[in-house]
């Protein structure tokens, strides 16, 4: 199991948190790959943790479904598959676009703005050619109305799930899909949507947003 030594570790957290949040990022990342199993004594060694943390760390991987453990037996990062895709994304775009139709109502315009301001800069990713830049805009985006829809569900089951997107987009294409004006223009309807409160135009426009790249990813795997 080759573990990176370079890497940079979490500051102020517990030894739990550290290797939660660096083991969730190498399965993500691709760095562990689906199927391989992963020992808790080198990983121990490599974050210079004790074993305990690590095994702390598993278990809450495992509620995540970023591993499997067979206790007395072994752990190993769960196996992603092309239809899986088929199954994440529209549950994604349910949540959301319950946190549009939600955020309607609740939405003020300094944060029309925040909204305006991070689909511009999306734009300028896109541009500029830089996916990584892109797909983190847009991620904050969809974030910003998960957030102020006031709906810690959505926020949990939200973010669970988008984990699992963003490690199959590194893990079968290596790199976020190209994103296209095509969201920039949907997000600009979501944002118009948001300030007319109008909560099934956004609830509508947002779940077009998720579901045509869906589409778009499936095809070209």
């Amino acid at each position: 199991m080759p573990v990176p030594q370079n890497f940079s570790s979490p500051i102020r957290m517990s030894a739990k948190e550290r290797a939660l949040s660096q083991i969730q990022r190498w399965i993500i990342e691709g760095t562990l790959l689906p199927g391989e199993k992963l020992l808790d004594a080198e990983l121990a060694e490599s974050l210079a943790v004790s074993r305990t943390p690590i095994r702390e760390a598993f278990q809450l991987l495992e509620v995540q479904g970023l591993v499997e453990m067979h206790p007395g037996k072994e752990t190993k990062v769960t196996i992603i598959e092309k239809d899986d895709i088929l199954k994440m994304y529209p549950t994604l775009a349910a949540l959301h676009a319950l946190a549009a139709e939600f955020t309607t109502a609740l939405i003020l315009p300094q944060h029309i703005e925040q909204l305006k301001q991070l689909n511009q800069q999306f734009a300028q990713a896109i541009e500029q050619g830089q996916p990584y830049q892109a797909m983190e805009l847009d991620e904050q985006f969809h974030n910003l109305i998960v957030e102020l829809s006031d709906n810690i569900y959505i926020s949990s089951f939200s973010a669970s799930l988008q984990i699992h997107i963003r490690r199959f987009k590194y893990v079968f294409l290596k790199q976020p899909i190209t994103a296209t004006m095509a969201s920039v223009k949907e997000h600009a309807a979501i944002v118009e949507a948001l300030e007319k409160r109008d909560s099934a135009g956004a609830s509508a426009m947002m779940k077009q947003n998720l579901i045509r790249p869906m589409q778009e990813l499936y095809a070209i795997i």
